[in-house]
């Protein structure tokens, strides 16, 4: 027979092992949240709270966590093949950077926001650069950067995301065309070339035209300027013959 304290023994280690797996099942709701993550608890399949970070309690079997990370995070664009408003067909590669502000938004209101970025900023990214001429698109990056900056967080804000900045990083142009941009700008340079070339002869002929007004004014000068330019001569060998006149030799002839 089993007296009533063997009974009593059972009982009580029945309860403390029952007791010891509740504490464990009970400790294992603890968890550890990183400071940029964020747990967001749904009780019963009903959005309860949002915690975090540090060390969190979650009810085993009651409660289930989902973690959001709200650091800013990189989304590179592919390429897009995009006509602007001129015809002229672009490459364009963009980058985004965005971060999640409302975790609970983020995660009730869209199923994947990631892909819901990507998405959106293709769609802005063409309506922006296809309003657009080409000489817009290639001078005016961080105009077009602002305003499909402006359109894709307006509608990604009521899904707790924020678009922080969106990058043009390369604007590629079709081999036509960057021929003829090349040959547009070696004629621009050519026709600046020839108005700096003008403008320095116009410069030097107003000052030979006062240079000679001087040298009328007063005969002794231009002796001088010609024995000036005979010495010149003579500092370089050649073949040529110089005869030395008197600077009067036309009143001279007329008397004659």
């Amino acid at each position: 027979m089993i007296q009533i304290s063997e009974i009593f023994l059972i009982i009580g280690i029945v309860i403390g092992v029952v007791f010891f797996i509740i504490v464990i099942w009970l400790l294992t709701g603890f968890k550890t949240a990183t400071e940029y993550n964020r747990l967001i608890i749904f009780r019963f399949g009903r959005y309860k709270r949002t915690i975090g970070p540090g060390i969190v309690y979650v009810l085993p079997l009651i409660e289930k966590s989902m973690i959001v990370d709200i650091r800013i995070k990189t989304l590179d664009i592919a390429k897009q093949d995009i006509i602007t408003k001129d015809n002229i067909p672009v490459t364009v590669d963009t980058s985004v950077f965005y971060k999640v502000v409302n975790p609970q938004y983020a995660t009730i209101k869209i199923e994947n926001y990631m892909r819901a970025v990507f998405n959106y900023t293709q769609g802005a990214l063409r309506d922006v650069i296809g309003g657009m001429e080409l000489d817009e698109v290639l001078s005016q990056r961080e105009k077009i950067s602002h305003e499909i900056r402006l359109v894709v967080d307006e509608e990604t804000r009521d899904w707790g995301i924020e678009i922080t900045q969106i990058k043009i990083q390369q604007i590629e142009l079709p081999q036509n065309m960057k021929r003829a941009m090349a040959v547009q700008a070696e004629k621009e340079r050519e026709k600046r070339a020839t108005i700096i070339a003008s403008e320095g002869e116009y410069e030097a002929a107003k000052n030979i035209a006062k240079a000679a007004e001087l040298l009328a004014q007063n005969p002794a000068a231009i002796q001088l300027r010609s024995l000036q330019t005979i010495q010149d001569i003579s500092h370089e060998p050649s073949q040529k013959i110089v005869i030395f006149m008197p600077s009067d030799i036309g009143n001279i002839l007329k008397k004659l």
